[in-house]
């Protein structure tokens, strides 16, 4: 089974700041291990940008840019979004063609917005995913901490299995490649 590592919207206005995901530094740690491990097995690793004109998050801005102390090699696959869904409008599909990839290994920003849809795409798409459930992050929303909105989307997400395709939830230490 062929698998690629997708990081997503790790980038510098959603890791310090304003709008600073929750235990942040413990996330990228996790993720820069994840990606170690991934690039050693020869697993394609895909870093996906959102952007959006007019916030921090405008192309190229300071906020755009990958997040200070994320890990990435000039090998690394890279993809710019502007919605939630990292398919959607995207070279993602064609980057990783489903008769190639079959299972995706998904970790990154924000749990409630850009994790949730992905990985709901991804499985209607026919991969298998795994989320590492200690591999991403979000802010609070007013309503919910973010400690409680990453359990409840580990928790909801674990559910959803599709008739070709599943989704996994599990420690990043546990992924292997």
């Amino acid at each position: 089974m062929t698998t690629a590592l997708l990081i997503i919207d790790v980038q510098q206005a959603l890791c310090s700041g304003e709008y600073e995901c929750f235990e942040i530094g413990r996330v990228i740690d996790t993720i820069n291990d994840l990606s170690a491990r991934a690039r050693k097995a020869g697993v394609t690793v895909v870093l996906i940008q959102h952007e959006e004109v007019g916030s921090p998050l405008t192309h190229k801005a300071a906020g755009w840019q990958l997040a200070e102390g994320l890990q990435t090699l000039p090998t690394d696959h890279r993809v710019r979004k502007t919605t939630p869904d990292s398919f959607y409008k995207t070279n993602l599909q064609k980057l990783l063609p489903e008769q190639e990839f079959e299972r995706l290994v998904i970790c990154g920003l924000q749990t409630d917005y850009c994790i949730n849809a992905t990985v709901r795409q991804a499985l209607k798409l026919g991969y298998d995913v795994v989320l590492a459930r200690d591999a991403h992050s979000t802010v609070d929303n007013g309503n919910q901490t973010a400690e409680d909105i990453i359990a409840e989307h580990n928790k909801d997400l674990k559910r959803l299995t599709g008739s070709v395709a599943r989704i996994d939830v599990i420690l990043a230490k546990d992924i292997h490649f």
